[in-house]
């Protein structure tokens, strides 16, 4: 289960592999500020994108909800009905009656923090999915889908409850996710979906009665590491679960791409029986290369608390610099045409373009047109022509890969 936080972002899901994205619209969702967003007149076009890859899709309607959002709740639901999105996740009251009055699949946010069986008997009277809590172990996970499976707990479409846990990506210091620190000093609530990240900061403590500081610089300690279930995989899948999801929504359509690809390989391997250690080492630092805070396994192996990051940004081993926009496409030749505008580009260069109905793709510069005149080379203001094997549109920005 992919993150969608833009139409870049769905497409490159949908070229790598997922089985379902789930995406948020306009204000009511927990990564409100965190993305571009999709509005209301979006989701057609998502679900038919989505339908044709026999993509499911999830609105994530998830965050507090007041008396007065609750007209745009009735609004969404029924746009989204319409349009043929396959479920929505909620954790409100107000909207998980809502969409199972309007007939439409419900799964049960992790905001919940769904923790044992009988909670989820409770919610299987109104969800076929439930996000169990992110501070279970996969001891505990493995109990709750082996009483679904004993006492036979099925939702409202008369299947088995499915069982779905975080995978991969951001974890938040907080009670699965409810956290009160940037209402307290932004007036900026979490819990409806505007976290201003207080807890990735670097911080100084002051004793009150001495005035003795101390500047906290070798932890970030209230921002834990992302989560990488990754090498653990096959524990992972024989705890039960049905979705594997991956957090990702405010991040960018590269992360997507390689995340959604390397769990993808990694899933079917575990199928196919040839989930190696030596294939572990290789997917490891392909999910290394994109945007993370180091890694650790969360609760799921039983371990304390204590994996904080070192840093507040990224840890990644490669980031991508701006090249320039696209400019046109000769679908007779495969040949695209790029404005450079910032960073110089060479031959045997890694290339990223990305774009709304692109998605993400990367390939390595073989050759190219400079000015109309083959050159190993082109810098800012040079036209650049080169071969590429999909079709690139205005909207495309090319970005060079590079070392960190």
């Amino acid at each position: 289960m992919a993150p969608a936080g833009n139409f870049e972002s769905m497409q490159a899901a949908l070229d790598n592999g997922c089985d379902s994205i789930y995406f948020g619209v306009e204000q009511l969702n927990m990564r409100a500020r965190a993305t571009v967003n999709f509005v209301l007149d979006d989701l057609p076009e998502i679900a038919r994108r989505c339908n044709e890859e026999n993509v499911r899709t999830y609105l994530t309607l998830n965050t507090i909800i007041y008396d007065h959002d609750l007209s745009v709740v009735k609004t969404l639901l029924t746009k989204a009905k319409e349009a043929g999105i396959t479920a929505v996740i909620a954790s409100d009251q107000a909207v998980i009656m809502t969409a199972k009055t309007m007939g439409i699949e419900v799964h049960i946010s992790t905001q919940l923090n769904v923790t044992n069986i009988e909670t989820v008997k409770f919610y299987s009277l109104f969800a076929d999915t439930i996000v169990l809590s992110r501070e279970l172990s996969l001891r505990q996970v493995k109990k709750i889908t082996d009483d679904i499976e004993k006492e036979q707990i099925k939702g409202p479409s008369g299947n088995l409850v499915e069982i779905e846990i975080f995978g991969h990506g951001a974890l938040c210091m907080a009670v699965s996710g409810k956290c009160y620190l940037s209402l307290h000093s932004h007036n900026s609530s979490a819990n409806r979906g505007a976290c201003k990240q207080n807890c990735r900061k670097k911080y100084t403590v002051i004793d009150q009665e001495s005035g003795f500081e101390i500047e906290i610089d070798n932890e970030y300690m209230m921002s834990p590491k992302d989560l990488c279930t990754l090498d653990f995989l096959d524990q992972v899948i024989d705890s039960g679960i049905k979705v594997l999801k991956i957090e990702g929504r405010g991040r960018a359509a590269d992360y997507v791409a390689t995340v959604v690809r390397t769990y993808r390989e990694a899933i079917d391997a575990y199928y196919e029986g040839t989930f190696t250690k030596e294939k572990i080492s290789v997917w490891m630092e392909a999910l290394s290369t994109v945007y993370n805070r180091g890694f650790w396994s969360g609760y799921y192996l039983g371990q304390k608390l204590g994996e904080w990051s070192d840093n507040p940004g990224s840890n990644a081993t490669q980031k991508k610099v701006y090249v320039g926009k696209g400019m046109h496409y000769f679908p007779k030749s495969n040949v695209a045409e790029f404005k450079i505008e910032a960073y110089d580009i060479k031959k045997g260069d890694k290339i990223l373009i990305t774009g709304p109905s692109t998605g993400a793709q990367e390939l390595i510069l073989e050759e190219m047109l400079v000015n109309d005149e083959a050159s190993e080379k082109a810098t800012k203001g040079d036209s650049c022509t080169l071969k590429v094997p999909f079709r690139i549109r205005l909207s495309d920005k090319m970005y060079k890969i590079v070392e960190n």
